[in-house]
């Protein structure tokens, strides 16, 4: 039995928090429960057992005249293309992009009158530019869409039908270092035999940790379905965790793996942005002139997320990844494995001399794969060791809040104490206690909190610093700790 689409109004949240909708607030959450019977939920979890709110910033029913650019960033919309402009030798074609009987359509034409661009592009063992294979004509169009906003964790939806061709149709997406494929699908492959079949689904994590050269993947799946792909709309769905990813086909669990399964390969822990898009694959063949033009088609797309009560963002303060300022525009050359500091994303700071003792490190975490970590020999630290997060890293209004850390003090370490500062003049905390710290309560994560409260909201440049001051180390000692998951909560 196909499942239905449902096509009505939907009763939605638009994302809290942050400058991700990495977070859902519990206060916006709890004066929604009551309505939750008439809203819309995972085809995974239709009672929605898992306290589900749906996030409107990146959930689209594709109800109106077109596309709704204020969600969407469109290849090739005025002339602006984001990262690259399609698998050649097909281009992205933003006239491809339609919206029409409440269903996104994604269009691959045979278009000889189009402008490609004059650009060489290899993947695999083809030599390709936009509109030409091997030197020969291949003018084929496409189309994709990227969503503006990003968020971490959660569980994405579409019900789609594949591309009647040789091209590809594919629900993904990217984040810092790492590509999330919830599938890849061919509907007409030329190539029976090929790594992607019409009646199979390819599910993909790559790691785009520099130095980002293929191959990248570091796990797939491959569903093989009673039906082909290009013949019937089907719900695929993802609920991707903080430390697991699922796999759903019509609210079914078809795969399931974890962090403790794939070790430092994880790479699931930063803010994500979803693509669909169609390609060619020429190892699997090229699409011929006859069966297009043909349409990818998506009835919507929905994100859903749990309410979270750490009200700063998780990827950043668990030294994952960069600070995400998401009402910047998204530099278009954004790649990846991209590490350097911009309008669009910081990381924290560490000046010249800091550096020689202060990293983010994969060697401890409380979660996800990397934590803080300050190390140095005995008698060598002359001054303090400052680690500053970037302006506005925490915003925060008028109000009554709980910070917490999570530190790892080694069996050697001689710190007393560790400081931490919000970077406003209105706060000031108290350092956490570490002379405290016995052999029992060391070479083990523990949680450090203290309570503030502000008076009116922390400022907008405020810069959240940790330091281990030169005079707080005892004489003659080393210094190992780590420090992972800071987190503000309201207080109770």
């Amino acid at each position: 039995m196909k499942p239905i689409s449902i096509k009505k109004s939907l009763l939605v949240l638009g994302s809290a928090g942050l400058f991700t909708a990495s977070t859902l607030p519990a206060a916006v959450f709890a004066a929604t429960t009551s309505t939750n019977a008439s809203q819309i939920m995972p085809a995974s979890d239709p009672q929605n057992t898992g306290g589900w709110v749906l996030n409107s910033d990146i959930s689209d029913e594709f109800n109106g005249k077109g596309i709704d650019h204020q969600k969407w960033f469109v290849q090739g919309h005025k002339g602006q293309y984001y990262i690259w402009k399609g698998r050649a030798p097909s281009q992205f074609a933003p006239h491809n992009v339609i919206v029409e009987n409440g269903m996104l359509k994604l269009r691959s034409q045979w278009e000889p009158s189009f402008k490609f661009a004059q650009e060489d592009y290899a993947d695999g063992d083809v030599t390709a530019t936009y509109g030409k294979l091997d030197g020969k004509p291949m003018p084929v169009t496409t189309a994709a869409i990227v969503s503006h906003k990003r968020f971490l964790n959660g569980y994405m939806e579409v019900r789609s039908k594949a591309v009647n061709a040789a091209m590809t149709s594919a629900f993904w997406a990217i984040g810092y270092q790492s590509e999330l494929d919830v599938y890849e699908q061919i509907g007409n492959p030329k190539v029976v035999d090929g790594d992607i079949q019409a009646d199979q689904s390819k599910s993909t994590i790559h790691d785009w940790s520099p130095p980002a050269k293929r191959p990248t993947r570091v796990f797939h799946h491959k569903e093989k379905l009673p039906y082909r792909v290009a013949d019937e709309f089907h719900v695929y769905g993802a609920e991707w965790g903080e430390d697991y990813l699922n796999l759903y086909l019509d609210g079914n669990l078809i795969k399931r793996f974890t962090q403790k399964e794939l070790g430092a390969r994880w790479v699931l822990t930063n803010p994500m942005e979803i693509w669909l898009d169609s390609e060619i694959f020429a190892w699997l063949g090229m699409p011929h002139k006859e069966e297009l033009p043909a349409d990818f088609e998506v009835d919507y797309v929905r994100v859903w997320q749990q309410p979270h009560s750490n009200l700063v963002d998780r990827a950043f303060f668990s030294f994952e990844g960069p600070m995400i300022y998401q009402d910047v525009k998204r530099p278009l050359k954004l790649v990846p494995e991209n590490s350097e500091n911009n309008d669009y994303q910081k990381f924290w700071h560490f000046n010249e001399y800091a550096a020689q003792f202060a990293s983010i490190s994969p060697e401890k975490q409380i979660a996800g794969t990397k934590s803080l970590k300050i190390a140095a020999q005995p008698n060598t630290v002359k001054k303090d060791i400052n680690v500053v997060g970037p302006k506005g890293a925490m915003s925060l209004p008028e109000g009554n809040y709980e910070l917490s850390i999570r530190v790892w003090v080694d069996l050697t370490d001689k710190v007393k104490q560790l400081q931490v500062n919000l970077g406003d003049k209105q706060v000031k905390l108290s350092p956490f206690d570490l002379s405290h710290f016995d052999h029992a309560h060391k070479a083990q994560w523990i949680t450090l909190t203290q309570a503030f409260r502000l008076t009116k909201p922390l400022a907008k440049d405020a810069e959240f610093s940790l330091s281990v001051n030169a005079k707080d180390i005892e004489k003659d000692g080393a210094v190992l700790l780590y420090v992972d998951d800071i987190s503000v909560k309201k207080a109770k």
